[in-house]
């Protein structure tokens, strides 16, 4: 069974930050009741920063499956990985699902995170997940500049991300500051070009007027009206949008292979230490690397399966023919609050 927040297990105490977190996930729409449950009345709690419409069909059918009741806190990932951090040995979470493999990072450089068993990890390649087996990646997704067709040339579009602080691209390209991927995005600026860069070019965006949105989709839903002309996002939400009306005025351009604008990123699942249902928690990370799950993943949000043996959709291009630009992953952790404190400190968020 799914429930609200409401129903988290009491044995744990939750502390102001997490009932603040719970207020807000009472507020979003959460997954329905499924009938029945575990026997010994325990409940599953995941904190996701995965969205619910990109999530919640998985999480039911895990449930109904196996029986596991199934409690569920949305909210940004960035914003649970403090989260979990702040309640320390007092969090309800079991497993975190997030965005965003930076958040996990965090999380493991703050050593509150489990080890995932052998026959987790060997279903995915070494180089998406961590190094110490704290999370491994469910999906993944290629960093894009989405833009519209009929009012930017392609001949037009920039060699490198870097460029986009030109004065040509003034009010051209949409950001979504808050993002965990874009976080992710400058986390990696930093780690391969230095502190300085990542602050300069962001306060080149700022000082550009970059407009901002709130996530991805919307960045995708205005270059596809023509409100700006272009943005940055992962590759899926076009696909997504386009799936919706295949008219859209839209494409992705990726940047050259080694540039920054085509970072891949992956989606991370971790289990919690000292979780009083490790078993159940490590079962529902193999679930999620299912060949169904993985299918999931590729048909219905366009994204990279992590998987071996399972193909992306045919409408997405395979990794192995666009350009793709991959660092070490576990290098995006220990940045988070450093980066969203640049990101702050720019104007951008402001903007």
């Amino acid at each position: 069974m799914i429930r609200g927040v409401a129903s988290l297990r009491p044995m744990r105490t939750a502390r102001p930050l997490l009932r603040r977190l719970a207020a807000l996930a009472l507020v979003l729409p959460l997954a329905a009741a499924l009938p029945a449950c575990s026997d010994d009345g325990g409940r599953l709690v995941i904190y996701s920063g995965r969205t619910q419409n990109l999530i919640d069909p998985l999480l039911q059918q895990f449930s109904e499956e196996t029986g596991i009741a199934i409690d569920v806190v949305y909210d940004d990932s960035a914003n649970l990985a403090l989260a979990i951090s702040e309640e320390g040995d007092k969090t309800p979470a079991d497993v975190f699902l997030s965005q965003s493999p930076g958040a996990v990072g965090f999380l493991d450089a703050e050593g509150v995170l489990g080890t995932l068993p052998d026959s987790v990890l060997e279903l995915v390649d070494p180089d998406l997940q961590a190094s110490d087996g704290a999370w491994v990646g469910l999906s993944g997704r290629v960093r894009t500049l989405v833009y519209n067709t009929d009012l930017v040339d392609p001949a037009d579009l920039p060699d490198s991300v870097l460029d986009l602080t030109a004065p040509e691209y003034a009010g051209q390209v949409a950001v979504a500051p808050t993002n965990g991927s874009f976080q992710d995005f400058v986390t990696a600026l930093r780690e391969e070009l230095g502190d300085d860069v990542a602050a300069e070019w962001l306060a080149g965006m700022a000082a550009n007027d970059s407009p901002t949105y709130a996530n991805n989709l919307s960045i995708v839903q205005a270059v596809g009206r023509g409100e700006v002309p272009m943005g940055l996002v992962n590759h899926y939400y076009l696909h997504q949008v386009q799936a919706e009306d295949e008219d859209v005025a839209a494409a992705n351009h990726f940047f050259p292979a080694g540039d920054l604008g085509s970072l891949l990123i992956v989606t991370a699942a971790t289990v919690i230490e000292g979780t009083d249902m490790p078993e159940e928690a490590e079962r529902f990370i193999e679930f999620m690397l299912s060949e169904e799950a993985q299918r999931f993943f590729a048909d219905e949000t366009f994204e990279y399966p992590l998987a071996s043996g399972v193909d992306p959709s045919g409408s997405v291009p395979p990794l192995a023919e666009v350009s793709v630009t991959s660092i070490d992953l576990d290098e995006l952790g220990g940045g988070l609050q450093r980066t969203t404190q640049l990101i702050e400190e720019s104007g951008l968020s402001r903007g």
